[in-house]
């Protein structure tokens, strides 16, 4: 599968529009000579150990969650490690891929998948994206008969959604057919009378759930260690709280969250890492606090795409889940 077409899949799967302005995501090392994607190998973070492992299987496409490459760079030298990286992966002919924010964003993504950690209830995002590059322009106009609303839609093909309420039409468009959409409308004498970029719903940083069947503060403690693979899990409880108290609505963002956490209202919030000080706010608020260090809270993520990406692939790629994969912290 040439490396363009795994491109495409992953962007249907989680549309970089999605990430965040200040991330980095997308292709952000390419080959000069293309190879046919075979293998593909899914990771948290590009480490040595990591690479060691792209080229021991002969990987042609690594896929980091985090992105190996994220300031600017004047040069590559061998001291810098994630540099050293960049070199190495060149040299082996390896693509580089992050998705990052993008996966959490998106709607079933990371952070969906570690509220799921908890039990069923109904889930709502806390930082809504809104809509932006292949996503969510809306163009909504009048029409004067049926007649002219089939000519109309069939010029507007780029669009889709099209909904019709007698002479009021709302279509939405990708940005690349905002432009010739809005001539095509002008072209009949349409005005379009409001232009607008909707908050995509189900999209976007953190997630808060009211829990169909509450649980103790001890048991969700139990159903994350589970859920994350894990066997220790950091617990600040709450002002007036106990291990036995109920926990009814939960928040979780994957990563360090405290920013998308901040002023939510919840029994407990769920992230990876938080300041001493961002929990002792948390905490003298009544919600408790459950910490599984960063990445620990996203790579059980990894397993969730590998399934999804694999059955959208030819039999002919193998995607592979790093071994060599781990948090830098652990509990000694």
């Amino acid at each position: 599968m040439e490396l363009k077409e795994v491109l495409q899949v992953l962007e249907q799967l989680a549309p970089l529009s999605l990430a965040e302005s200040w991330d980095n995501v997308g292709l952000l090392v390419e080959p000069s000579k293309p190879r046919p994607v075979k293998t593909i190998l899914l990771t948290n973070d590009l480490t040595d150990a990591v690479m060691e492992e792209a080229v021991a299987v002969s990987c042609d496409l690594i896929i980091s969650y985090h992105p190996p490459l994220f300031r600017p760079i004047k040069r590559l030298v061998q001291k810098d490690w994630k540099q050293r990286l960049a070199v190495r992966a060149v040299e082996a002919g390896i693509a580089v891929f992050s998705p990052h924010t993008s996966w959490d964003c998106v709607k079933g993504g990371v952070n969906d998948w570690l509220v799921g950690g908890l039990g069923s209830g109904q889930v709502s995002v806390l930082s809504q994206v809104l809509g932006a590059a292949s996503h969510g322009h809306k163009l909504e106009f009048t029409v004067r008969s049926a007649e002219e609303l089939n000519m109309i839609m069939e010029e507007l093909k780029l669009c889709n959604g099209c909904k019709s309420s007698g002479i009021h039409v709302s279509v939405t468009c990708c940005d690349s057919a905002l432009t010739p959409s809005v001539q095509a409308l002008l072209g009949h004498g349409t005005p379009s009378q409001s232009l607008t970029i909707p908050p995509l719903l189900g999209h976007g940083q953190g997630r808060c759930s009211v829990l169909d069947q509450p649980v103790t503060i001890r048991a969700a403690v139990q159903k994350l260690k589970s859920h994350l693979g894990l066997s220790h899990l950091r617990l600040a409880l709450g002002w007036g709280q106990t291990p036995e108290s109920s926990v009814c609505n939960v928040a979780v963002c994957a990563g360090s969250g405290a920013s998308v956490l901040n002023g939510v209202k919840a029994d407990l919030y769920v992230t990876g890492e938080m300041s001493h000080h961002e929990v002792l706010d948390a905490v003298a608020k009544g919600t408790s606090v459950i910490l599984s260090d960063h990445s620990n809270s996203e790579r059980g993520y990894l397993a969730v795409f590998r399934e999804r990406l694999a059955v959208r692939l030819p039999d002919s790629v193998t995607v592979v889940l790093s071994k060599a994969d781990r948090d830098p912290l652990e509990v000694v």
